[in-house]
């Protein structure tokens, strides 16, 4: 597996480049010179013309795809839109969930007064679903399958900070022990599988969960 500037290269070809991003990395470059580092600055130099396609949270890790050219850019963002692509993420979440698997179905808006947080609004909220299945248990916790059948911005987080079990780890919706038990986020992306733009067959990414 190739590795440049600190990121796993799962696949590239002529039209996209599937890669592995490290927790606590932007996607792209956010404001002023001190969050300029992310992964398209990191792979520009190896491939000019890449373009952000999707983008996970700064502290999520896992699978991401980036496009080449201009075509397979607006193939893929249609994917992305139109829910084409399958999604799943794998996080150690705080306590024990009453059931084995369910869905969370809330709607979710920016948080204004507390930006980049999100926030349950049944009003002017956005719809948003997650599928959960819970994979093992131990004595504080429970690692869950997320499956999120829609894209909203801190998606994951937010409901399962509604269930009462917040993610391990989350610097923005966990408290105390929950907090404080990881000094990162156990959210990873583990599988992105989509439609590739270029020969239309469908392939599925994988990337293996470091916790």
């Amino acid at each position: 597996m190739e590795r440049i500037n600190g990121i796993d290269i799962l696949f590239q070809d002529e039209s996209i480049v599937v890669v592995d991003k490290p927790h606590d990395l932007l996607s792209v470059p956010g404001k002023g010179p001190d969050n300029k580092d992310c992964v398209v600055s990191r792979l520009q130099q190896r491939f000019p013309t890449i373009r952000i396609v999707h983008r996970l949270d700064c502290a999520t890790s896992g699978v991401m795809v980036l496009a080449l050219d201009a075509d397979s850019h607006r193939h893929l963002s249609r994917q992305f839109q139109e829910r084409q692509t399958h999604k799943v993420y794998v996080a150690k979440v705080y306590g024990q969930p009453s059931d084995n698997q369910g869905q969370v179905e809330l709607p979710l808006r920016c948080d204004w007064e507390n930006r980049p947080k999100q926030m349950v609004d049944w009003e002017q909220g956005k719809h948003a679903l997650t599928h959960w299945y819970v994979l093992s248990r131990d004595s504080e916790s429970a690692r869950i399958k997320l499956t999120p059948i829609t894209g909203r911005s801190h998606q994951l987080r937010v409901h399962m900070l509604a269930m009462g079990h917040p993610i391990l780890g989350d610097r923005f919706y966990a408290s105390g022990k929950a907090l404080n038990c990881s000094p990162r986020l156990l959210l990873h992306a583990q599988l992105l599988e989509l439609s590739h733009p270029i020969t239309e067959k469908r392939q599925a990414f994988q990337s293996i969960c470091p916790f």
